[in-house]
Formats: structure tokens, sequence, C-alpha cells
């Protein structure tokens, strides 16, 4: 049978999702932990991969089992193997032709900036930090360059494996919540460090180094080694990935209740 959870991480002490040499990837404690429960290794596959240091509000991912377990022991007895700093929020069983990867339809994800002088002690690993003052308003005019389908090789890693730059951005907003900034995107799917280079492509136009125009430009461009720094991964959350209802998933998108 297949089994599909919905799980929440706080990546700053992992690798990554994806198994590592070390056993430092969250996939390697998940993976571990589920052993435990079915008595037999699995191989979990996820909706996206998430690099190190970044988080997970909501991630899917599904893995095949020969056990047959009330469906709360794929919850709280895989909760009770793993670290603190990964929960399963729900399992649900699916059918064979189910894909926590190539059946979703939708990633989302939200990045938390906190602008102040001087950088958090409390939330330092949880929230992005930058010094000087920020414009909402030049930003929110930047980022609406980015909705829609555009080849995003301006914003894309030299070590990305996507197969095309071109994807879709179906949402592309931000706001401000007292000294906070959180910017939240939805597409089809993200290339590799999309999202951390859009957010401080959209910095330097909040602090008045580039102007909202550029974000356009840059995208005309399609050269990343014309755009602004790759930004912190620490505020980085994947926030939810959509599917179809005729899987009967459990809710598969959350945000940040402090904000």
């Amino acid at each position: 049978m297949l089994i599909a959870l919905g799980l929440e991480y706080n990546g700053a002490d992992f690798c990554g999702w994806q198994s590592q040499p070390n056993q430092q990837g969250v996939q390697d404690a998940l993976e571990l932990a589920i052993k435990m429960i079915a008595l037999h290794p699995v191989r979990l596959h996820a909706a996206g991969r998430t690099d190190t240091g970044v988080h997970a509000l909501m991630q899917v991912a599904h893995f095949e089992t020969v056990a047959s377990r009330p469906i709360t022991a794929w919850v709280r007895g895989v909760n009770a193997y793993l670290p603190a700093g990964i929960r399963v929020l729900w399992a649900h069983e699916v059918d064979e032709h189910f894909h926590a990867r190539f059946s979703a339809t939708q990633r989302s994800y939200q990045y938390i900036l906190i602008n102040q002088p001087q950088p958090s002690a409390i939330s330092h690993q949880s929230v992005g930090w930058y010094h000087q003052p920020l414009s909402l308003e030049k930003m929110q005019v930047a980022i609406t360059y980015l909705r829609g389908e555009h080849d995003f090789s301006a914003f894309r890693a030299s070590e990305c494996q996507a197969k095309s730059p071109v994807k879709h951005l179906s949402v592309a907003d931000v706001r401000q919540v007292d000294n906070y900034f959180v910017f939240d995107f939805s597409a089809n799917a993200f290339l590799q460090h999309q999202v951390r280079n859009m957010v401080g492509a959209l910095i330097y136009v909040g602090s008045g180094k580039q102007t909202p125009e550029s974000i356009q430009i840059l995208l005309k461009q399609a050269d990343r080694t014309k755009s602004p720094p790759t930004f912190s991964p620490n505020g980085l959350y994947l926030s939810g990935v959509r599917y179809s209802d005729k899987w009967g998933l459990p809710n598969t998108y959350r945000q940040l209740s402090f904000i």
C-alpha cells in the first residue's frame, strides 16, 4: 500500500530534504523512524527538495509498505522516533497511482524577513534579516513583474537540474506586518534557489539599490550573473502543495500562525 504523509520540519539542523551520506537529511531521519514502525526499510518520495536551512510548514511525501498498521501509527508512532525538529502532521492511504511529486499541481513558499538594524536573537534561524529600511511600495510594484509565465534563468542556481527554466508563477505578493515583510509565492514548480534569488532581488529594490523595473529587465536578460546574490535560507518555508481533490488528502497548505 502507499501512505502519504503531511510533514513539518525546522531545516536549521539538517542538510536539506534529500538523503545525505552523513545521514543529516530530513529524509534520512524520517525513513529511519518509519522503518521502526513498518519493520522494513522504506524510500520516501517528496513533493519537492528543500535546501539546507529551509523549513517546511507543509511538505508532502509518500512511501510504499507491506506493513498493516492503524493510520495513527504512521503519525504518533513515527513521531516517537523523530528528532524534535521534524513532525508528521497527518497520514493518509492513497492508491497506487499517487506520487507526491508528480501528482502535485502547485507548490507554495513563504519567506519571512525581519527588517531592523540588528538581527533577531530569538528567531535568528527562522527568519531572514535585512538591516536597512525597505520600501514596501517599491517591492510591491517590482513583484508584479514576476507574476505569470517567464524564463526564470536570472533566478536559477547554476547547479539547477530542471529541464526548463520556464515556470508559471500564479502568486507573487509581499506585505508588511510591523517590522516583518512576508513574501508569498506559488507556482507549478520552482527552480533551485529561485525563491531566495527573487527575494534577494526584491530586497535590492526595496533598499533603493535597484528600481522596480530592474526585475523586468532581469527576466528579459535571463542571466543569473547579472542578478543580486542569493539570499539567506533562514526565512524560507515550503508552505503548501496542491493536489487534485480526487486523492482525498487532508489539508496540504499552512502559514505561520504568528504572522
